[in-house]
Parts: C-alpha cells; sequence; structure tokens
C-alpha cells in the first residue's frame, strides 16, 4: 500500500543525507531512513526519531521491498555511476519517483534511456536535484529563453568557503583517468584536461577556470536543446597545472588499485565541510550563450553554498512531486519546473548582465 507522502532518504547518513533528513525534520515530511550502514543506521534513527531499513545498494529485491510503500525516493548513495540504475529499476518496478543528486553525467546520460517506462508507470526520474545541476540547469534554461537562437552555452561555477565531502571526493576519484568532455554538435567529445581555461568574472571578483565533464554537458543539451555546451570550475594555478598532468597520467589513474587506495585515503578525512564553513559559503554561477550570428546573452546566480543548496532543492523538488507536481518520464530540473526554480530558494540572486 502506497503511503502517498513517505520520502525514502537512501544513503541517510552520508554527509549530504544528514543534510537532507535534517530539512525534512524541520518541514515535518514523513521519511524513513536506509542505506548500507545499520550501525550508522541505527544512530541516526535514534538522533532523528525516524525508523530505517537496511538494504544493500545492489540488492534489487531488497530495494523493492524498502520502496513499495513509498512515494519517493531521494538517493544519495553514489557513486552512483554505481547505484543509480539498480535504483532506479527498483523504482520502476514499485512505481516510486526516482530523485538523486548526483552530478556524474554517465548517470544523466544513462536514465533518459528510462523516459518511455517511467511515462508508463506515470512516475519521474530525476536525477541532479542538488547543487547538480539545480541551479545551472535553471541558469541554462534562463539563458536559452533569453536568446532563443542559441548555438553555443558556457556554465561556470565557483565556491566561497566550504570544500568537499567524502561522497563528492569518492565520485570524482572513480572519474580519475577519463579526461574531460565537452559537447560538440550534441554529441559528447573527449576533451583533454587542462586544454581549455577561461578567466570568468562572477561579479564581485574574476577567477581562472577550468573545464571539466560537469553533469550540464548532459542535462542542459536536454533542457535546451544547444548543442555545443562547456562547464567550467573554478581552479587556481596549481590544479590547473595537476589537470594538464594528469593527461599523461590517465593510464595509471584508472587502475582500479590506483582508485581503491585513493577511496581509502578519501576515507580518513572529515565527512565534509565544517557547518560554519557550509553555512558561511555562497555559490557562483555564470552562464553566457552566443548564435551563429555572434549575438551573446550573460546571466549570473549566486546562491547557497553546495551542500546547503543541495539539501533545499533536493527536499522542494520532492515536496513539489508528492504533491502531484510532476512531469512522468525523464527530467531534469528546469524541463520540470522551469528556469525560475532556482529562485524559490532563499538568498538567491540572477543578474542578466
Amino acid at each position: 500500500m502506497k503511503n502517498s507522502s513517505l520520502i525514502v532518504v537512501y544513503g541517510s547518513y552520508g554527509y549530504t543525507g544528514k543534510l537532507i533528513v535534517n530539512v525534512c525534520r524541520t518541514k515535518n515530511l514523513q521519511i524513513v531512513l536506509a542505506g548500507r550502514n545499520e550501525e550508522q543506521l541505527k544512530l541516526q534513527s535514534l538522533q532523528s526519531g525516524y525508523s530505517y531499513q537496511v538494504v544493500e545498494s545492489n540488492d534489487l529485491e531488497g530495494l523493492k521491498k524498502l520502496l513499495t510503500p513509498a512515494a519517493i525516493v531521494i538517493h544519495c548513495g553514489g557513486p552512483f555511476r554505481y547505484t543509480a540504475k539498480t535504483m532506479s529499476d527498483a523504482c520502476l518496478a514499485t512505481n516510486t519517483h526516482y530523485t538523486d543528486i548526483t552530478g556524474e553525467y554517465q548517470v544523466f546520460e544513462s536514465l533518459p534511456l528510462l523516459d518511455q517506462k517511467a511515462k508508463e508507470v506515470n512516475i519521474t526520474i530525476m536525477p541532479g536535484t542538488g547543487f547538480d545541476v539545480v541551479p545551472s540547469d535553471c541558469l541554462a534554461l534562463h539563458l536559452k529563453n533569453r536568446l532563443p537562437s542559441a548555438t553555443h552555452l558556457q556554465l561556470a561555477f565557483t565556491m566561497s568557503k566550504g570544500g568537499l565531502s567524502r561522497g563528492t571526493s569518492k565520485s570524482m576519484t572513480e572519474g580519475l583517468g577519463e579526461g574531460g568532455l565537452i559537447r560538440q554538435d550534441g554529441k559528447l567529445t573527449y576533451c583533454a584536461l587542462g586544454s581549455k581555461i577561461l578567466e570568468i568574472d562572477f561579479g564581485s571578483f574574476k577567477t581562472k577556470t577550468l573545464c571539466i565533464p560537469w553533469g550540464d554537458i548532459s542535462t542542459a543539451w536536454r533542457s535546451t536543446g544547444i548543442p555545443n555546451i562547456e562547464v567550467y570550475t573554478g581552479a587556481t594555478n596549481s590544479m590547473i597545472a595537476n589537470a594538464k598532468r594528469s593527461n599523461y597520467l590517465n593510464w595509471l589513474l584508472r587502475r582500479r588499485w590506483v582508485k581503491d587506495y585513493l577511496l581509502k585515503q578519501i576515507d580518513k578525512k572529515p565527512a565534509g565541510p565544517s557547518d560554519e564553513k557550509r553555512e558561511g559559503g555562497r555559490s557562483f554561477l555564470w552562464g553566457k550563450v552566443k548564435d551563429a550570428k555572434g549575438k551573446e546573452c550573460i546571466s549570473r546566480i549566486e546562491t547557497l553554498s553546495g551542500y546547503s543548496l543541495t539539501a533545499h532543492t533536493a527536499v522542494l523538488i520532492a515536496q513539489k512531486i508528492i504533491a502531484g507536481n510532476f512531469k512522468a518520464g525523464y527530467q531534469t530540473p528546469a524541463m520540470a519546473y522551469g528556469a525560475d526554480l532556482i529562485m524559490e530558494v532563499e538568498n538567491t540572486k540572477r543578474i542578466d548582465i
């Protein structure tokens, strides 16, 4: 029996999962904690008062049992390239809406293949309901609306304060050795890391940025139809130099034993940025479109720090879906809710240049 307001938060005890659970508590939402680690779940359950279920991320039957009574899952258990398929299959089998907080382009490329199946069972499949990719997806569609003839899109983002969570670091580690990607004439195209550098004016400051294989090379293409897309992130000179060096080491970085060693080192680090850093930080996004005639439009967004934003937008989207405000099939956040979705988040500013 479905509970039309029940949310499963899978990977609820991870750094971002905990933030999402906290936002759910402030909004008095019905949730079930879930994940692989019983010890962590039990502790979180005692602290939060929510019930929990232990399920491995590759256990399809276990996930079906978990999701059968739920309206929606907020999937936080990455790296998502390994976990999204089984979770989305379980959602299709149980008529449960699928959302996650990935930024991995591989997931944004694979889940659209489930569009028709999702429509048949009237559920949404929406990866990327956090910082990856809500603000950038909304910015991309906003720019497309400003210049409908756009053929090229560049997006850039950077942060003040903060740092990475273990989960983000692990997802990035899994991608080591693959090089960079852009979308060119509608197709994903290899781009050597460090080969594309831009100096971006984010408004209150300028900084160098590095082209990276971010999720928008997939999502922005689907939400805007723009065939040429590049995504950049703020980078220091040393980061740029390391990116260039990595091109000569891709053969080594792809080795499983190298990744496993790096993952073990990540486990020794703090779960993520301190509350003070996260709450004091801000995210800055910049985007530019141009068309075949050379006409350009530039817009910027300033909003909450990445992890705080993820907690707010993941829950905001879940609430919309529970309320019946959803489109069946594969969706990006902007496809489902428009370019102004990000403006529903407190302390967010958007400026057209």
